[in-house]
């Protein structure tokens, strides 16, 4: 049950860690497009706007899942040894 929880925690940190990297890669592109005076095509989510492809703005937090997951496991393992 600890396991389970600690995992499910971790996958949660991912996904929160995830919504941080959409934000920073959102700012870096806008600036970017605004420095080089590119027109930035918005698309309409979750009833806000956002300059990221749709692909990428779902494929972040399936991959802040993931990396959550996988760095439980590997925590997991460093603190309370292998069982």
């Amino acid at each position: 049950m600890k396991k389970t929880i600690y995992i499910i925690l971790a996958a949660f940190l991912g996904l929160i860690l995830s919504f941080i990297a959409h934000a920073v890669i959102e700012i870096v592109y806008l600036s970017w497009a605004e420095e080089h005076a590119r027109t930035v095509k918005w698309v309409t989510v979750w009833g806000g706007n956002c300059a990221l492809p749709l692909w990428l703005i779902y494929l972040l937090p399936i991959l802040g899942i993931i990396f959550g997951i996988i760095l439980g496991f590997f925590w997991w393992k460093k603190v309370y040894g292998k069982s």
